[in-house]
């Protein structure tokens, strides 16, 4: 399969699709609770509901919304994009209904497809969501939508338009420093470059039996998914996470590759029957949105053996992988220290680290990190100036400050402005920031992440109150709830008289930090 990359204005995710119905037709593609596809049934299904998109008017390049937990439909309607040529944008089932509406706003597909639990939230919306033409719902449909299954019978397979290697594939959406969720670009050759380096790295064939529970609305799952794709292996997706239903599905499907965020590989190896399972099958456990704590590594290095593999990449582009021989926690001092680092860069891929001024920095010096290579997007949906300020001299300026060994081993010094990082989720402050000021009792706000055992940070909000208003930390959690998701909302909230603020009037959030004891 390789060789048809030299073709790149042709190879596309659909020629992934094609070629392993052609050649492992009868291989399971998917097993989700039980349900399975095989190639060929994914790929052939996938063609139906491409054309029953069609035949209610989408046209290649227009957009379909999905907002589902797990399981084989969303698969499908991401495939049914990958092989008409339509776009696919994601919508997180974790937003509350504010951020959902946006999210459609902006996206302005012709067709929504949702999860029969959504019903009432999407009724709700519907008003709102003026570009919807076709509402579809997975399970029990209301009488204003079409039922999922109905919609699949009605197409006929017949396919017309070729997607290029230049087209967008996808739209996916991710939290920006303003506040407000910025749809990804990201094209057929893009994805088709994930694919082919993540099947590079996790060394994976036809054989390969990989497990995923997080989210696929995520690009990190679905990466990960395409890089199994890629040699026509077989995806065991789960719902959620569940770690004593993990820990089964490893013994009795002799799972060989996972992938899960540090918090996950965290509350598995805590799991008190986790010694009780047969794992010996597992050579691979990808791991992501942070560096393993050493003790967590050698804890799970002792009981399951080599198989961590890191990689840091963000929506907008990948990035670098520290690799299973990179782990040794019983190594020298310079293998210890390379278990801090976010790895080397991925083939193909140019890193870089800056000053302010764009000038290289030296080996031991931060600098903000970028990136080039074909693992990038194409650009911000409705958002060019986000586009002009990311993509600059054809590098992708990623935010995130980082800076390299002398044996090229790159360390991630710092997050995005503002971003926390909990249980594999990223949460901008801005955006928490943004849902207090609503309520009328704050005068001002400021978010921070503070260390968390179990989630590796937790969102802490800072609050200095109107003179003569009252609120409590539940009435102000509350109220979070009704415009953010609920993972975003603060989990403890600080009241103070007077939130520290520099000579401009802004908080001062290194202050604040300091005074919580992160410094």
């Amino acid at each position: 399969m390789e060789a048809n990359l030299n073709n790149v204005e042709t190879f596309t995710l659909s020629s992934i699709l094609q070629a392993n119905a052609r050649h492992y037709g009868e291989r399971v593609a998917w097993n989700f609770e039980g349900r399975t596809l095989t190639h060929a049934e994914y790929h052939a299904r996938a063609r139906r509901l491409a054309s029953a998109w069609a035949a209610r008017g989408l046209l290649p390049h227009e957009r379909v919304a999905v907002m589902s937990r797990n399981r084989l439909e969303i698969c499908e309607v991401y495939a049914a994009g990958e092989v008409g040529g339509y776009i696919t944008a994601t919508v997180s089932f974790r937003f509350a209904a504010p951020e959902v509406e946006y999210i459609v706003r902006d996206s302005a597909p012709k067709i929504l497809v949702f999860e029969e639990e959504f019903t009432s939230m999407i009724d709700g919306l519907r008003p709102a969501l003026t570009s919807v033409e076709h509402f579809v719902c997975i399970g029990t449909a209301p009488e204003w939508a079409e039922s999922y299954d109905d919609v699949m019978e009605s197409g006929n397979a017949a396919v017309s338009y070729q997607p290029r290697a230049s087209d967008i594939c996808y739209i996916i959406y991710t939290s920006g420093t303003t506040g407000r969720p910025k749809g990804v670009m990201l094209t057929h050759g893009t994805k088709v470059s994930v694919a082919n380096t993540n099947n590079t790295l996790m060394a994976a064939g036809p054989e390969d039996r990989m497990l995923l529970m997080m989210p696929m609305f995520h690009v990190g799952a679905k990466d990960v998914s395409l890089g199994q794709s890629w040699r026509a292996g077989t995806v065991f997706l789960h719902r959620d996470f569940n770690p004593e239903r993990i820990l089964q599905t490893i013994q009795d499907e002799k799972i060989t590759i996972t992938h899960m965020a540090p918090t996950m590989i965290q509350m598995l190896l805590d799991h008190p029957k986790i010694e009780a399972f047969d794992l010996s099958s597992l050579r691979m456990i990808l791991y992501s949105a942070a560096a393993m704590p050493v003790a967590l590594l050698r804890r799970g290095l002792a009981l399951l053996g080599p198989v961590f593999l890191q990689m840091y990449g963000q929506t907008e582009g990948s990035g670098t992988v520290l690799p299973i021989e990179a782990h040794r926690p019983d190594g020298d001092e310079r293998d210890l220290r390379r278990l801090q680092s976010i790895g080397i860069p991925f083939p193909g891929v140019e890193i870089r680290t800056v000053d302010e001024a764009g000038v290289d920095c030296p080996v031991g010096a931060p600098g903000e990190i970028l990136l080039r290579g074909p693992i990038m997007m194409r650009g911000y949906w409705n958002n060019s100036s986000a586009t002009i300020e990311a993509l600059r001299d054809g590098w992708l300026h990623t935010g995130d400050v980082g800076k390299f060994d002398e044996d090229g081993y790159l360390y991630l010094v710092d997050r995005k402005k503002d971003m926390i990082s909990s249980g594999g989720e990223n949460i901008y402050s801005r955006e928490v920031e943004e849902a207090l000021y609503q309520h009328s009792a704050v005068a001002n706000a400021a978010v921070i992440g503070v260390p968390h055992e179990k989630w590796g940070e937790a969102v802490r909000a800072v609050i200095e109150l109107r003179e003569g208003a009252s609120v409590t930390e539940a009435e102000l959690i509350a109220h979070c709830r009704t415009l953010i998701a609920g993972y975003k909302c603060p989990k403890s909230i600080v009241f103070v008289a007077d939130l520290p603020k520099l000579a401009s009037g802004k908080i001062n959030k290194v202050e604040i930090r300091k005074e919580h004891g992160l410094a």
